[in-house]
């Protein structure tokens, strides 16, 4: 089935659910569908389900940061020049607002076929990161999805066992959003390199000023 046929399949059987495909320009050219957060339950659910798709098994799920940005472009506006009405061209800059996706990547080990790529958007990348979680869909998205909430911080509702991962309880911020700062504090290491090291002496040099 092609993907614009799962679409319609999708919004036949979850009624109000908003979906979108998502264009890959790329040669691999898989395309992929964006799902609202709150019918993804349902979705997912469905294609698990669904005796003709029988997607049972999530492969892969990921996360990207999407920080917001300034966005120029050229708009035609009429102004008074020298007493005189005129056309003249200006730039507009609005700015967008970030947020987080998270990407499910399914396959059908039953009837082999896929995949399937589904994805996700948080409200913003402040206080609106909340998505549902799909680990009682398909279990493969336990430690996925929680690899996500430690790196990026996107906090999956539902999840069975939302903790950190990778990093230890008491760290602060994300370390693989676009805007995360390094600290300046590294422990001496063997192999550091030497930006690290440089790092490393210049916080040396603050804390003993202090």
């Amino acid at each position: 089935m092609t993907l614009e046929n799962i679409k319609s399949e999708m919004e036949a059987n979850v009624p109000g659910c908003v979906l979108e495909i998502v264009g890959n320009p790329s040669p691999s050219g898989q395309h992929s569908l964006r799902i609202d957060p709150a019918h993804a339950v349902a979705i997912a659910t469905f294609l698990r389900d669904a005796e003709h798709l029988r997607f049972d098994y999530c492969s892969n799920v990921t996360g990207i940061d999407w920080p917001g940005k300034e966005i120029s472009e050229k708009v035609k506006a009429k102004k008074l020049v020298d007493g005189a009405e005129q056309e003249v061209e200006e730039i507009r800059k609005t700015q967008t607002i970030g947020h987080l996706e998270v990407v499910y990547h399914l396959y059908s080990m039953e009837k082999k076929h896929g995949p399937v790529i589904l994805r996700m958007r948080t409200e913003d990348r402040a206080e609106g990161v909340h998505l549902p979680s799909l680990t009682h869909v398909w279990r493969s998205a336990d430690f996925q999805e929680r690899e996500i909430f430690d790196l990026y911080g996107v906090i999956f509702d539902g999840h069975p066992d939302l903790r950190r991962i990778l990093m230890w309880d008491g760290f602060q911020d994300h370390p693989m959003r676009k805007d995360y700062v390094e600290p300046d504090d590294y422990e001496y290491e063997p192999t550091a390199h030497d930006q690290v090291l440089e790092r490393a002496r210049q916080h040396r040099t603050v804390m003993g000023a202090q």
